[in-house]
């Protein structure tokens, strides 16, 4: 097979087929179809060699076609790829396909996987989210506005006691969930099993206070099996939530805990920490929009999908997410989208005017950093939220909300750099 026999601009997808539209800059000396043509026999079934095959593999070829200009960004390229290629079910495998050898080919300068189109049986070798958006009625009282959760700032460094006393004081304050960040995980200053069992000890008594359902975020990210373990003792102690750091912990990783939480009935929170690494690079990589879907295949119920630039990080297309995570995909449950990063009060009704109210609104700083500290914090993003879903301006509720006012005052209306 020559690369010639990848490439074929007239072809036309049948429904069994993965689509994945990638943007390249070809490599020196290669016209964009000799680049694309490449693409698609690396990642099935060609070689750098001319290769004349005694059995009928070339059905199992994927096929380049549909390249369009983009001007100095390079070429859009759409690759077909035959469903009997992928092991049903194995995200991995998947990717090492689309997303694998072809990220370092001398016949591309930069590529990019921008998009994949799933079809149906592939989707369906998949559990999905066990929850999904569900959660939040079902895990939570929070069905007629966003979630709200905060991490406990600093977000390494607190003992137990005081990691467990923040939370009580924010579940208080009108937040929903209690959620450790990326980097905690069992450190001796603060060690995963007492934390939880003195953070839900601490949310049964926000609970009875408040005559709401509250919940913990608990982040098990490690070696698979002792993630495993540790979603168990969750379980075991009555938590109804996980957190993953997906993308550092890895796809078979979060398929392993998935299949276990279905026995558990525990929710997965994805965080999605190192994926700047793969979508930072607007040229190269692997977009947000690809790492959300192999996310919801895999079965998280929440991840980190950005604040539509208003928080601290850097922007991308959340709304275009978001709206892939809430999509029919062939009956699997949706994915509630998480924003986070940078959010206080004094932008909460920017953030939900350009994402809508189905998502989750976590606050960190913007909670921690009240003047009059988390319980004050936790009552003014409370206030902004029901604020926005009452359809009141924040500074017609703060009149009301001491707390909110205060916050206003603090930070304004902008987000933090």
């Amino acid at each position: 097979m020559e690369y010639d026999d990848f490439l074929d601009e007239s072809y036309e997808p049948t429904e069994d087929n993965l689509v994945c539209a990638f943007r390249l800059v070809p490599g020196a000396g290669l016209s964009a179809a000799d680049a694309a043509a490449r693409v698609a026999s690396e990642s099935s079934n060609g070689t750098w060699a001319a290769l004349s095959p005694d059995s009928d593999v070339r059905r199992y070829s994927a096929t380049a076609f549909d390249i369009s200009g983009v001007g100095e960004h390079g070429f859009d390229v759409r690759v077909a790829y035959p469903l009997e290629l992928f092991e049903e079910g194995s995200l991995p495998q998947i990717l090492s396909c689309i997303a694998g050898n072809i990220l370092g080919m001398k016949a591309v300068e930069t590529i990019r996987l921008l998009d994949c189109a799933w079809p149906e049986a592939l989707v369906q070798s998949f559990p999905g989210p066990q929850f999904g958006s569900g959660v939040r009625s079902e895990l939570l009282d929070a069905a007629d506005r966003p979630p709200l959760a905060t991490v406990p700032k600093p977000k390494v460094g607190l003992s137990t006691a005081e990691h467990a006393q923040v939370g009580y004081e924010a579940w208080v304050g009108g937040v929903d969930l209690l959620k450790d960040d990326e980097n905690l995980t069992d450190q001796s200053f603060n060690p995963f099993e007492q934390r939880v069992v003195e953070s839900l000890e601490a949310r049964d008594r926000a609970e009875d206070e408040t005559g709401e359902r509250k919940e913990y975020l608990i982040n098990i990210t490690a070696e698979t099996d002792e993630m495993v373990r540790r979603a168990e003792f969750v379980a075991d102690h009555g938590g109804s939530f996980v957190m993953v750091d997906i993308v550092t912990a890895g796809w078979s990783a979060l398929q392993t805990v998935r299949r276990r939480t279905e026995d558990l009935g525990v929710a997965i929170h994805a965080h999605r920490a190192m994926h700047a690494a793969f979508d930072r690079l607007p040229q190269h990589g692997v977009s947000m929009r690809c790492l959300a879907q192999f996310a919801r295949l895999a079965g998280v119920d929440h991840i980190h999908t950005g604040t539509a630039g208003l928080g601290k990080l850097e922007n991308e297309d959340t709304a275009g997410i978001n709206a892939w995570l809430r999509s029919d995909l062939y009956g699997l449950n949706d994915v509630l989208p998480v924003a986070s990063g940078g959010l206080h009060p004094g932008i909460v009704d920017q953030l939900l005017d350009a994402l809508g109210p189905d998502i989750m609104v976590q606050a960190g700083g913007g909670i921690h950093g009240h003047p009059d500290g988390t319980e004050a914090g936790a009552r003014a993003l409370r206030a902004s939220v029901e604020a926005y879903r009452d359809g009141e301006s924040l500074q017609s509720r703060a009149k009301s909300v001491p707390e909110l006012e205060t916050a206003l005052d603090a930070w304004g209306t902008e987000g933090p750099r």
